[in-house]
């Protein structure tokens, strides 16, 4: 102040020293007004600041109102139980809506009172003890999966709590807080999770990765104690042509009476499902041997008895093979091996049998997986030939022949069909060699100056693989035959499965001009209702009834009928095995239209019958 007044004082003198007072009167005047707007301008700015402050201070629990009606909204809305209590005395002072429903009393009945007023007095000692532990302690108790002692949902719930301790400001103890969860369903659904997890959702027994850790646990208990077991390798027979013939839904309660019949048989014993109509069985510790046998073959004569199912009866067998250990294998993988090579064996002699491993089953199996590899290359190296067996009316007249596959190993010499057949088709390699032999029998027929027909065999497996009838169309025109001279022979094994899918292709075919025969009609289980679906251009009875016709009247029956109905449905007949003439006299009697066998001529490569094909010896051979 002192330096502005000076300040004032100095431009106020003039050069002489003298002070003008009229003008330092201005100057104090000036700096007067200048001094009152500045402190005008610094009240109106305290004033908008507690005006700002005031504003924000409401703001501010306006803010404080909304969060709390927030929380309180979601602690009242959040689905599980919510509860407060005063940690001093355990009196309840806050309560959600869904702990109203999981106490089954309102919230009125409980703000305020401790849990002896609410509770029994087992369950409320009990909350109080824990109620105690907490406040003590400090430490949050954390409760999972225990069974709910008291509630409105009642007992036999499983319940997960937490309750933790709120401290004041001052660390005293002031709120006991926690929460319940009902988590039954969550529970009883990861328990159903983990059960279907290792067990068949079918028969509700044990699957195969139950197996294998049930295996892996008793070899190891095995390796510590020295013990011996038996595992059982079990197949159902022919469930899979019951199950396509009747349908699934007759198939599936199949299964679980075998199923049903197998665990109750084999109790004590640990029996799986492992997939399909494959089953298990793990004997317990030191079963003997006589005791593990008796078992199987009780297990054969059960299920093989006939099962009735909704008016069904459908007749199954079951193959046994067994391993011991450590006999047969002494780790999980040999051990199944060789049980699998045991069942291999029982269905190999006939099925419905128990086989036990033998050393020379190990070598069976691998000689048949050599085979199966040396298949593959067949093709390639000309091993495979194709045959020719004439088929002829009645009266001995040659109509035409059937094609049939052979194969000449080069070590081995000849392989019979029904060995390396089944190995083509379980390794698709079938398909090729279909393929093959259909091209290879048309181009031999075209050839001939006789148009006789020729019959091919087709597998199940073509008509599921590939493209038949594009197949077929190329080779025909390829090789120039005509359509109506190529017969194809299928088994009912072509309708079983995709019905609708074969019948429409089987009619397709039909539309190229190519004739449809039924292969071993009467075998199977619906041969006649397979008749009604579709119109084939010949029946082929089995050999097996053809052969029995001297020994045995049924089939001599069985012949008798099939023969009525196709003449009634106006279908030719060829029966095949024919061997005698005793045979052929009988079927011309019964008016059985052609015959195919021995009598006729046995399969041979086509040089054998150039004379009936109408082809020169001489000019075929040197041409």
């Amino acid at each position: 102040m002192h330096r502005l007044l000076a300040r004032q004082i100095r431009q106020s003198t003039d050069e002489s020293g003298k002070v003008d007072m009229t003008k330092l009167g201005e100057l104090v005047s000036a700096a007067y007004e200048e001094s009152d707007c500045d402190r005008r301008r610094t009240d109106r700015a305290i004033t908008l600041m507690i005006e700002e402050l005031e504003q924000t201070h409401k703001r501010a629990e306006q803010d404080l109102l909304h969060a709390r009606e927030f929380l309180d909204s979601i602690i009242e809305n959040v689905p599980i139980a919510v509860f407060a209590k005063d940690a001093r005395d355990s009196r309840y002072v806050l309560l959600n809506r869904a702990g109203e429903e999981y106490y089954g009393m309102p919230r009125e009945a409980m703000l305020g009172k401790t849990p002896e007023q609410i509770f029994p007095d087992e369950v409320a000692r009990v909350v109080n003890e824990q109620d105690r532990r907490v406040v003590e302690s400090g430490n949050p108790m954390f409760l999972e999966g225990h069974l709910l002692e008291f509630g409105a949902k009642g007992r036999g719930r499983l319940v997960n709590s937490r309750k933790l301790l709120i401290r004041d400001g001052s660390g005293v103890p002031q709120y006991l807080v926690g929460v319940i969860e009902d988590v039954t369903e969550r529970i009883t659904n990861e328990a159903r999770i983990s059960h279907l997890a290792h067990h068949d959702a079918l028969t509700d027994l044990p699957n195969r990765s139950a197996f294998n850790a049930a295996l892996d646990e008793r070899l190891e208990r095995a390796q510590e104690a020295s013990t011996s077991f038996a595992v059982l390798s079990l197949d159902l027979d022919r469930f899979k042509e019951v199950n396509d013939v009747f349908g699934h839904p007759v198939g599936d309660m199949l299964m679980r009476a075998a199923a049903d019949q197998l665990a109750a048989e084999a109790e004590g014993a640990f029996v799986a499902r492992i997939g399909g109509d494959e089953f298990m069985i793990l004997m317990p510790d030191n079963a003997s041997r006589e005791d593990v046998l008796a078992l199987a073959e009780r297990l054969v004569e059960t299920i093989g008895k006939e099962l009735e199912v909704d008016d069904y009866l459908s007749h199954v067998g079951l193959s046994v093979g067994i391993a011991f250990h450590p006999d047969d294998g002494v780790n999980a993988a040999t051990l199944l091996a060789n049980a699998d090579s045991a069942l291999y064996r029982a269905k190999r002699e006939g099925r419905s049998r128990v086989r036990c491993f033998e050393s020379e089953m190990d070598q069976e199996l691998r000689d048949r997986r050599l085979l199966q590899h040396d298949l593959r290359q067949a093709l390639e190296q000309n091993q495979l030939l194709v045959y020719f067996q004439p088929q002829a009316r009645v009266d001995g007249e040659v109509i035409g022949f059937e094609a049939l596959l052979r194969w000449n190993h080069p070590t081995r010499g000849f392989v019979p069909p029904d060995q390396f057949i089944p190995l083509a088709e379980e390794n698709g390699l079938i398909v090729e060699i279909g393929e093959w032999v259909l091209r290879e029998a048309c181009g031999e027929a075209a050839s001939w100056p006789r148009p006789l027909q020729v019959a091919v065999n087709l597998s199940p497996v073509q008509f599921q693989a590939g493209d038949l009838e594009r197949s077929i169309h190329q080779i025909l025109l390829e090789t120039g035959l005509t359509p109506t001279r190529l017969e194809v022979e299928i088994t009912e094994g072509v309708l079983i499965g995709d019905f609708t899918r074969a019948l429409n292709l089987l009619r397709r075919l039909k539309a190229l001009g190519i004739r449809i025969a039924m292969d071993d009609f009467g075998t199977g289980y619906s041969s006649l209702s397979y008749l009604q679906s579709f119109p084939f251009d010949k029946i082929k009875i089995d050999r097996s009834f053809i052969s029995n016709l001297e020994a045995t009247p049924q089939s001599a029956e069985i012949v008798r009928a099939v023969l009525s109905l196709a003449h009634a449905l106006k279908i030719p007949v060829i029966a095949e095995g024919v061997e005698t003439e005793a045979q052929r006299a009988f079927l011309a009697r019964e008016a059985c239209e052609e015959m195919q066998g021995y009598l006729v001529g046995r399969p041979d490569l086509i040089e054998r019958y150039l004379d009936l094909v109408g082809l020169a010896v001489e000019r075929r051979l040197y041409a």
